[in-house]
């Protein structure tokens, strides 16, 4: 499996980072050797960025990109953990046990996911996500066909809701903060304030940030100040809860 590490600004190999584990959306989208600058301003602020690609990415083969299919949560939840673990083993100036998760789309729903299935991370952004693949049949434009491709055509109730988060949010842990673009068609709103709700409800640490005018796109062709506003608040989240251990090695919002 092919994974990346963008190492922070001014690295010294002396040093142990924070880092913040990447996940593409799609799932059958990959990242590579190319300039992203969401990923260059963490590490910009100070921490170590690991992405990779598991098994559900483009670039590797039909099968590969397949794997995913009918194993939401599955063998794909395995490969990126799997990589966060190799690369942790691997690189000593990676502080273990301060990382934080953050995904988009189909990432949003493995951040989810996550949470629900783990308290490893000291903060989760997920973003554009998906909570309950029910109402997502439902209410998505790019459903029921995608949903149907993606579950091999197990789409009855019992199965989607067998692969939703919001099944297991009773043991979400984990400071979440949910991003969500309010005129997003492809996973549309309802998906964040599903979760949210039922995290507040429960004593949960979630924050619900709606973002207007703004489509599923807006990573990629929203409005400026938007996008700036977008990057601000997941820095700023991340930020607010990460362990205070060498927290000189960080250079804040504030401070840029």
């Amino acid at each position: 499996m092919q994974g990346f590490i963008l190492k922070p600004a001014n690295f010294d190999p002396e040093k142990r980072y924070p880092v913040l584990l990447d996940i593409h959306g799609g799932p059958h989208s990959a990242y590579g050797f190319t300039y992203f600058h969401q990923l260059q301003l963490f590490a910009a602020r100070g921490y170590a960025v690991i992405y990779t690609n598991p098994r559900g990415s483009s670039g590797f083969g039909v099968e590969f990109t397949n794997a995913v299919h009918g194993d939401y949560g599955g063998k794909d939840m395995n490969d990126i953990l799997n990589g966060l673990d190799f690369a942790l083993q691997k690189n000593q100036y990676l502080d273990k046990n301060r990382v934080a998760v953050n995904g988009i789309s189909y990432g949003g729903f493995m951040v989810n996911w996550l949470i629900s299935h783990t308290d490893r991370f000291f903060a989760a952004v997920s973003e554009g996500c998906i909570s309950n693949w029910i109402s997502m049949y439902g209410t998505s434009d790019i459903a029921p066909y995608f949903i149907d491709q993606e579950f091999l055509g197990k789409t009855d109730l019992e199965n989607l809701w067998k692969f939703s988060p919001l099944a297991y949010v009773d043991h979400v842990k984990t400071p979440l903060l949910l991003l969500h673009n309010e005129d997003d068609l492809r996973c549309p709103i309802e998906q964040a304030e599903q979760f949210y709700s039922h995290i507040k409800r429960r004593g949960g640490e979630v924050e619900l940030v709606r973002i207007p005018q703004s489509s599923h796109g807006l990573l990629q062709y929203g409005k400026p100040e938007l996008r700036i506003a977008r990057l601000n608040s997941m820095l700023d989240f991340i930020n607010r809860h990460l362990p205070i251990e060498n927290f000189s090695n960080l250079i804040t919002t504030e401070n840029q």
